[in-house]
């Protein structure tokens, strides 16, 4: 523990963010991006593991994402902790959300492209989420309005149609992919999530103006792209095959491509399936999330023993935005890395960006965890659970037949 009145501080792009007991004053909002690397440090803890092993942490990560984004589905974009203790009390389970936002914006948010803007546009409503037009032009109304508890937001369904489609193919495919995401987001009645995220408006606002599928991501890099829910549809990418962190990235970078055009974005993709990969090759959770953070400049331990709202709100940023909400999942992966449920819980009553930041530590927890670490009660509680496990399934079988196979003496994964 620090002790009283002791000040200790951590470089932050040349400032410095001072700590203590009392008060945690941040000098700067943005942890610098990977300064320093520490990658060679994280890969000395990232054993080779048995078949079991490896298998049991892909099925992890997997249902990592699904689990997160259900449960903080409900009070998405909840900026104020208040606000949830006041409508939900201490989140423990997946519930439906209420009929208000007390902090919605989708009433300024543009239907007809990125960013905010009027409700003119006819994007939402007429060529994606159907049917959904209308709710975007009223004050306080919830996001995932009509959505049951144990629901998935709409980029975690995203992920299951990227599930599938490796199944599919038995391999990553971008072509093929793009066909899938092209044909669910405008089929009507494919999903029932209200909002879209901009990287899908700005997609087939492009697409609907004739732009081909494979370039109807391009130009959009700004201040609505480099957000961290272009990470929620990666880890089934990166763990397609077992063929080491480059290999991994590589894939990751390309299937961003296609939604996201975004060279900060990219940059912290490349980390993150690196940490996804090393995670389920081995890797030691605490260990390894402590390195990627020493590339930034951060010390977690430091920063364990303050309250979660006042490091994740105050030091890096509880928005989406990937530079303050990167930092805030390894923070909180490294802080719970004994416990997957303790991590979601936390990350879903810290509030603000939680579901996307959700799915991607949820993959994280369970890459380093393990599927026999979740609790079952987590597992059986989504809405789609049965269906769910039937893609991760089909998943491992098409992709992973080796790790099926009984054999936990042979390595499995090139860490």
């Amino acid at each position: 523990m620090l002790a009283e009145r002791t000040h200790r501080a951590f470089s932050c792009r040349g400032t410095k963010l001072s700590l203590s007991p009392t008060t945690i004053r941040p000098a700067c909002r943005r942890a610098r991006p990977f300064a320093r690397a520490s990658l060679a440090e994280a890969a000395k803890t990232t054993p080779t593991m048995d078949k079991a092993v490896v298998l049991d942490r892909i099925r992890g990560a997997l249902w990592g994402i699904f689990i997160a984004d259900a449960l903080s589905m409900p009070v998405h974009w909840y900026y104020n902790p208040g606000d949830i203790r006041r409508d939900f009390g201490v989140i423990e389970t997946y519930q439906a959300p209420k009929a208000r936002h007390p902090s919605s914006i989708m009433s300024v948010s543009n239907t007809g492209g990125h960013g905010r803007g009027g409700q003119s546009g006819r994007i939402i409503g007429d060529v994606i989420n159907h049917g959904k037009h209308d709710f975007w032009g009223k004050s306080g109304v919830h996001y995932h309005q009509g959505m049951k508890a144990g629901e998935n937001t709409l980029n975690a369904i995203c992920a299951r149609l990227v599930l599938r489609n490796l199944a599919k193919e038995k391999s990553y495919n971008a072509t093929s992919w793009l066909q899938d995401y092209v044909s669910f987001m405008t089929t009507p009645g494919s999903h029932n999530d209200t909002y879209a995220e901009s990287f899908h408006r700005d997609f087939f606002r492009n697409w609907a103006a004739g732009v081909p599928p494979e370039r109807c991501s391009k130009g959009t890099e700004g201040h609505n792209t480099a957000q961290i829910g272009g990470f929620v549809m990666l880890p089934p990418v990166i763990l397609s095959r077992l063929d080491g962190p480059a290999a991994a990235s590589q894939r990751a970078l390309q299937h961003l491509s296609t939604t996201h055009d975004s060279r900060k974005l990219s940059g912290y993709a490349q980390k993150y399936a690196e940490l996804v990969y090393g995670l389920a090759a081995g890797g030691d959770l605490r260990s390894v999330t402590s390195a990627f953070a020493a590339g930034m400049g951060i010390d977690l331990a430091q920063l364990v023993p303050y309250d979660d709202v006042r490091i994740v709100h105050s030091t890096f940023g509880s928005a989406c935005y990937i530079e303050d909400s990167f930092p805030s999942m390894l923070y909180l992966a490294y802080k719970y890395a004994d416990s997957f449920e303790k991590a979601v819980l936390a990350n879903t009553n810290v509030g603000g960006e939680n579901c996307h930041r959700g799915a991607a530590l949820g993959a994280v927890m369970g890459a380093g965890l393990g599927e026999s670490r979740i609790p079952p009660r987590l597992i059986s509680g989504l809405a789609d659970s049965a269906a769910i496990r039937a893609e991760i399934d089909a998943f491992v079988s098409q992709l992973h037949p080796d790790l099926l196979m009984p054999d936990t003496c042979q390595a499995a994964a090139q860490p």
